[in-house]
């Protein structure tokens, strides 16, 4: 887990409630460093969750921005929102808020040459957009760019409406 955390009773610990939100969405935020600037991308991605341990997965282009910067650091942050829910209720700024969900952390990044190893990953990033198992031959995983995240930190957390709000919404 993330060492910072401020809002402990807002952390996610049950790692069925964390694949939750993995399941749930489709769109990951990677942030990559661009020498002294931050650069960030929407992606579609795929992930394993075994004992713990987070492994994503994304595909794309053969060549680009993303895949210089990962080979120049390959150290990543990442950012998952799920059940995003802007509440009001009340007259005061402190009354309005956003109820959500999210998984977010560091790894690092790994642009896969091997193609059973693409195939491997392109097999878990589709098994998670779709639902579906699809097969992959060497020609196929040729054309596409494969990156695996082994993630070395995570943490989840939730961010309910506050019962005061939930009560004035069913009104």
């Amino acid at each position: 887990m993330i060492q910072g955390l401020t809002r402990r009773e807002r952390e996610i610990t049950d790692l069925e409630e964390i694949i939750k939100i993995l399941e749930k969405e489709n769109i990951i935020h990677i942030g990559l460093v661009d020498g002294d600037e931050p650069y960030v991308v929407p992606m579609n991605y795929g992930f394993t969750m075994e004992d713990g341990k987070l492994t994503i997965y994304l595909h794309g282009a053969t060549e680009g921005k993303k895949l210089d910067l990962i080979r120049a650091n390959p150290k990543v942050f990442f950012s998952i929102e799920s059940e995003i829910i802007a509440f009001s209720g009340g007259n005061i700024a402190c009354q309005y808020g956003t109820s959500y969900s999210s998984v977010m952390g560091k790894g690092i990044a790994e642009i896969l040459e091997n193609p059973e190893d693409k195939m491997q990953g392109l097999s878990i990033f589709m098994k998670s957009q779709t639902g579906m198992d699809f097969q992959f031959n060497e020609r196929m995983v040729s054309a596409v760019a494969v990156i695996k995240i082994d993630i070395t930190e995570y943490t989840a957390k939730h961010r309910p409406i506050p019962i005061q709000n939930q009560k004035q919404m069913n009104k």
